[in-house]
């Protein structure tokens, strides 16, 4: 690590106020740096959190202070330098500066890459430039939707993942008539074991959510200048009066391909979170790291703290690797969600049922535990989180038997 004393004087410039980006500066800190720090933002609001925007925060249980990382006053007593509304227009890496939409250039030492994603948009064959369409990414987005969520309205959601089926959640408990439609086979398809689809369907279906599954989306129909109409792959019509679309993102790498840098499905970085320009670092959703001798891009709140923790060391003079213990999680309705490791390849499911509604779901392959999907089970999770994040892997008939403490499996 290098002595504090010589990053005196320099000059580190993040583009993109999220998750990551905030938690590289406060971390970069936190060790001793003394140099300038840069932080732009693309949004008026400084960093907040962003899961709890289609959940709490549409229900108006989260107030907007609430979901700020830090007060304004953090970055004036950390000689952090917040530039909000602001965007970056381009990377020059040969002269190591940045220039953003008013025209000013900002020279850096080091640059983090911490530009996020952006929500894959509906084509415009099927959207016809109609309003009442929308997507969950930011604060701006949810103030636009929360006024469609109220009783009485009809709202079809489109795309059957995580954020599609929170953002249902919340319609259904403001009384919002909510359909959802999956073009898969069935929702969670390509994140999770039919096991767990079959929970959050069931879960869905219990609190009057509709969903149909195998149905692509038409076409969408407008009466002045607004959605008010739907037609589905199977031929049927849906009276509506919004749209939510949560199908998919997309890594935020246009600027990175722009100076020239190494991209594919986001930019690549290796170990320490270093892109092809050894002074530019990316890190959180637009980054694709090494992992098991591939490439894999994620996203969630802890990668993206983990990786903007791990590049503050870098550019402290660290060579640490990067070693991601993937988790995440899901509020829906009364059910929270908790989610250990990646379960790609997974070739065996054991369920296992808790006390009460607690259930969990263990992904296998072989003998090797990859992941864990517990609902209402916070033991079960961090039991496996344990086991999975230290490389060991209980006997599947073990997770089995209902009458061995969770707990043993790590005492194994």
């Amino acid at each position: 690590m290098r002595d504090a004393a010589s990053t005196s004087g320099e000059k580190t410039v993040v583009l993109g106020a999220g998750q990551a980006g905030f938690s590289f500066c406060a971390r970069l800190r936190e060790l001793g740096y003394l140099g300038d720090i840069t932080l732009v933002g693309d949004e008026q609001h400084p960093p907040y959190q962003r899961p709890p925007l289609s959940k709490a925060y549409l229900l108006g249980e989260f107030s907007l202070d609430r979901l700020l990382l830090r007060p304004s006053e953090f970055y004036l007593d950390q000689r952090i330098e917040l530039k909000t509304d602001t965007r970056a227009t381009a990377i020059d890496p040969d002269s190591k500066t940045v220039t953003l939409d008013d025209g000013t250039r900002l020279g850096y030492d080091k640059l983090v890459l911490a530009t996020g994603s952006t929500p894959r948009k509906l084509p415009s064959g099927l959207s016809g430039g109609l309003n009442g369409i929308y997507y969950m990414r930011s604060i701006a987005d949810a103030d636009a939707i929360a006024p469609e969520f109220k009783s009485g309205r009809c709202g079809l959601v489109v795309g059957g993942g995580y954020i599609g089926l929170e953002a249902a959640a919340v319609a259904a408990r403001s009384g919002v008539k909510t359909v959802l439609i999956e073009a898969a086979e069935r929702i969670l398809q390509r994140v999770a074991c039919s096991q767990t689809s079959d929970y959050f369907r069931d879960l869905h279906r219990l609190h009057g959510v509709e969903i149909r599954e195998s149905i692509g989306l038409e076409a969408l129909h407008g009466t002045n200048g607004t959605v008010s109409s739907a037609t589905l792959s199977d031929g049927t019509s849906l009276d509506i009066d919004f749209v939510i679309a949560g199908i998919g993102i997309l890594p935020n790498a246009d600027l990175a391909q722009a100076a020239g840098l190494d991209c594919e499905n986001g930019i690549t970085v290796d170990a320490t979170c270093t892109t092809s320009a050894p002074d530019i670092l990316a890190i959180g959703d637009c980054a694709c790291f090494p992992r098991n001798g591939t490439q894999l891009r994620l996203e969630s709140v802890g990668n993206a703290i983990d990786q903007g923790q791990l590049a503050a060391a870098t550019v402290m003079g660290s060579d640490e690797p990067y070693q991601a213990k993937p988790w995440f999680w899901s509020d829906q309705y009364d059910t929270k969600l908790q989610i250990a490791g990646l379960s790609t390849g997974f070739d065996t499911i054991i369920v296992r049922h808790g006390k009460e509604a607690a259930c969990s779901h263990w992904y296998f392959a072989a003998d090797e535990l990859l992941a864990v999907d517990a609902m209402n089970d916070p033991r079960a999770y961090m039991v496996a989180k344990r086991l999975i994040e230290a490389g060991k892997s209980p006997p599947a008939d073990a997770v089995s038997d209902l009458s061995l403490d969770l707990k043993d499996l790590l005492r194994a």
